[in-house]
């Protein structure tokens, strides 16, 4: 094996030191702070960012709990309370010692080996598990390596599904306008087509059927009009759609949107009717996050396909899953091509597997309903004052969803130091600064939380 290459040394660098007790190199010298931004501004790419990068992250050195402590201190602050859940993720916090334990002991048996050919308890456990929490009609299980392929992976069930059943020309997808669905291909295409992050690529991506965006509100009546627009759309491309794919109840990263869950039976009856395909992207509201264990809960309905992550392995490791039904699993065996064409290298990864089935039992195993109602009464009463800032046009709670929308761009540089002064973490973007806490996230902390929104919407 060539040595690593050093180009001050225009050769091989020196080996580092061997440490008898790893049984291999000893572990390599930490980086100072200033050092450590330095190189992750030369050589790292961060998420929707340029390169080389023009913001000054901020290095995190440990999390525990719901805090994050920071190599040095920012505007006098050591440890922030984490605010984001992890891009929603991380919902029993960090280092839990159930996870660690789970990871740890998965870690003495096998790390990874590869899927084909071969299985493992792991696998076969989460996947049993998944079956038997969400809704009854899915029973099968693909595990995927992140919640853009699991998406990537439902729309390929869905077209093969038609082209097994002599339909292929369904395979054009409906979806309403104010959705997000991942960065990879084809869950760009059913995203925002106009205001989203990717109208970039509109030219490029397939084109798909989009509705109007569904009337805000949870608690609103549905919009007679509104159902009829979704029905007459379905029905007039009835004949080239293969799926309708919906984030349900809220809409995330597309604007942080709550709708009537009246409008997922619309599409479900809908669906049934025209013999189109229903898919949930249940991947920010699952596990919880709405206060349903999955949003589909509160509309009492269950589609054809189902997409989960984020919270799936509590922010360990990227793991997600695509559920379908029988019909659909079915119905592609029995095309030309028996098989679903898909299979990435670390599907079903039994590290991954072995934390995301502790994650959920950890999360079945306590009242999290009354937690997530805890810290939802918590938002509502904290952010309330947000509405009596100049520039705030709406302040809205769902489950352990708090969420400011402004009437301008927020300045993300100046909203986050605001944030980061009251020892909160906060990711703002677009009109929006948010929330999303840990589960484990003290009233506290919750209270903490939302005086950092505020003066995130104010400074911002």
């Amino acid at each position: 094996m060539p040595e690593p290459y050093d180009p001050e040394l225009g050769g091989p660098a020196e080996p580092k030191p061997y440490d008898p007790e790893l049984g291999g190199p000893a572990e390599p010298k930490p980086y100072a702070p200033d050092e450590l931004r330095a190189l992750d501004r030369a050589h790292v790419w961060h998420p929707y960012g340029p390169m080389p990068g023009r913001q000054e992250p901020l290095v995190v050195e440990s999390a525990s709990g719901v805090r994050l402590r920071l190599a040095e201190p920012v505007d006098g602050q050591r440890e922030l309370v984490d605010g984001m859940s992890s891009w929603w993720s991380a919902v029993h916090g960090y280092n839990h010692p159930v996870l660690n334990e789970a990871a740890r002991g998965q870690l003495d048996r096998m790390s990874h080996v590869m899927f084909g050919g071969l299985t493992h308890e792991p696998a076969v456990r989460l996947a049993t598990r998944l079956v038997e929490i969400t809704p009854e009609p899915l029973q099968h299980v693909f595990l995927a390596d992140s919640g853009s392929v699991s998406v990537e992976v439902a729309v390929k069930m869905c077209l093969q599904y038609w082209r097994s059943a002599g339909r292929p020309e369904k395979r054009r997808l409906l979806t309403w306008r104010g959705g997000y669905h991942g960065d990879t291909w084809q869950p760009m295409s059913v995203c925002d087509p106009d205001g989203g992050m990717h109208e970039l690529w509109s030219g490029a991506l397939p084109r798909q059927v989009f509705a109007d965006a569904p009337p805000d509100g949870f608690d609103a009546e549905p919009d007679p009009a509104y159902v009829t627009h979704l029905r007459e759309l379905i029905a007039a491309h009835a004949d080239e759609v293969a799926a309708v794919i919906v984030e349900p109840v809220v809409q995330g990263a597309g604007g942080m949107r709550f709708h009537s869950p009246a409008y997922l039976r619309v599409l479900r009856e809908a669906c049934d009717e025209l013999d189109v395909l229903l898919v949930f992207d249940e991947i920010a509201t699952g596990f919880g996050r709405t206060g349903k264990l999955f949003a589909a809960g509160h509309a009492g309905v269950s589609p054809d396909v189902m997409c989960v992550g984020k919270a799936l392995t509590g922010g360990y490791l990227t793991m997600a899953a695509t559920l379908c039904t029988s019909r659909v699993a079915e119905g592609i065996s029995r095309g030309e091509v028996p098989v679903l064409a898909h299979g990435p290298t670390f599907m079903g990864n039994p590290l991954a597997a072995a934390i995301a089935s502790a994650s959920v039992d950890l999360l079945l195993g306590q009242d999290w309903e009354g937690e997530v109602a805890r810290i939802g009464a918590g938002l509502r009463s904290g952010l309330a004052a947000a509405s009596e800032i100049p520039g705030v046009v709406d302040v809205r709670v769902l489950g352990a969803i708090g969420v400011v929308q402004l009437d301008h761009e927020v300045d993300m540089a100046a909203a986050t130091r605001a944030a980061v002064r009251e020892g909160v973490w906060l990711r703002p973007f677009r009109d929006l600064v948010y929330t999303m806490p840990p589960y484990v996230t003290g009233d506290d902390d919750v209270r903490r939380i939302c005086r950092a929104v505020c003066a995130a919407a104010r400074e911002g």
